[in-house]
């Protein structure tokens, strides 16, 4: 809202730099918008959203209770499994709506078995490992379908990408440059064009991200090769092959369309949640714990915070 990031971008075709503003307020969409750019390039800037349930489940799922489950009246029947305590509380608002999934082909992630486990686990453990929750950098594919609008900017040798949660911001680079210093939650992007589609290959990822909610994970062995084919001047087809040898099988895909927001006013608006996570994230280390306690008028919820022993505090924070 308001926030201005300056990009500096060097144009070795031509040796000088062009800058371009990626506003928080964004541009209101027209009739009269180009459908391509000055070199002939379908024009994707403006402001997108994916539509679907990937942000829960890459995975086709049935509807759940909760995020989080707890065995209920017949333990044995997974359809009976009650929201566990940490979201009772907020009732229908803490529940998983039900996916076709956008895995192609069989709909399965073809985790190894160690892997798999490991996913497992972390599907258990969603509030203690998932790293939205920490307000960490949402990564790539995650952060193109979470439920938050994201903006687009393009020019002839570099486009940005300016995302909603946690300020994430990546740059595709479709000119010759370095590789980065060291890997990150984001990862490198460079992309060319092929024909009316934009391929990216995305790497140098540091392994600590998530793709969903339910725990599905990579490792920093992540690749992967985007596609970003336009459908109508307001819809991208966009694809994405994850190669991983240190936790897949194979290579898998996942595809979805992306909606541009038409609304007149549309804008990236901030969402402030490395502030919203503080509790979450240092509460149980401050000498008196501010959370303790909230009552309702059906409910009594008490909050005991604790702090994992030794190194495992550090490894709390390093997931």
């Amino acid at each position: 809202m308001g926030k201005t990031i300056a990009i500096a971008v060097l144009s070795a075709s031509v040796g000088s730099a062009l800058t371009l503003a990626v506003t928080r307020s964004g541009s209101a969409p027209t009739t009269s918008r180009p459908t391509r750019t000055s070199d002939g390039k379908p024009n994707f800037s403006g402001i997108w959203q994916a539509i679907n349930e990937a942000h829960w489940d890459l995975q086709a799922h049935e509807a759940r209770p909760g995020i989080v489950t707890q065995p209920g009246v017949y333990p044995s029947y997974e359809y009976a499994r009650v929201p566990a305590a940490p979201v009772l509380a907020l009732g229908a608002a803490a529940g998983v709506p039900g996916s076709i999934g956008v895995v192609e082909g069989d709909g399965q992630i073809p985790y190894k078995p160690e892997a798999a486990a490991t996913k497992k686990e972390n599907g258990e453990n969603w509030i203690d490992r998932d790293p939205e929750l920490k307000c960490y950098l949402p990564g790539i594919p995650r952060a193109m379908y979470m439920p938050y609008p994201f903006q687009i900017v393009q020019s002839t040798n570099k486009i940005q990408l300016a995302y909603t949660f946690a300020n994430a911001a990546r740059t595709i680079h479709l000119d010759k440059v370095e590789g980065p210093p060291d890997d990150t939650y984001m990862g490198h992007s460079v992309g060319r064009w092929e024909g009316d589609t934009l391929v990216v290959d995305v790497t140098s990822f540091n392994g600590k991200n998530w793709f969903d909610r339910a725990g599905n994970f990579h490792s920093a062995a992540l690749k992967l090769v985007e596609r970003y084919t336009p459908i109508t001047p307001d819809v991208i087809h966009y694809e994405v092959t994850i190669e991983d040898p240190d936790v897949f099988t194979r290579p898998w895909k996942i595809s979805m369309p992306l909606y541009r927001r038409l609304e007149p006013n549309a804008q990236l608006l901030e969402y402030p949640c490395i502030e919203f996570a503080e509790e979450f994230l240092y509460g149980h280390v401050r000498k008196q714990p501010l959370v303790r306690r909230w009552e309702g008028e059906t409910m009594i919820v008490d909050i005991r915070r604790k702090v994992p022993e030794g190194d495992k505090l550090y490894e709390w924070y390093r997931r």
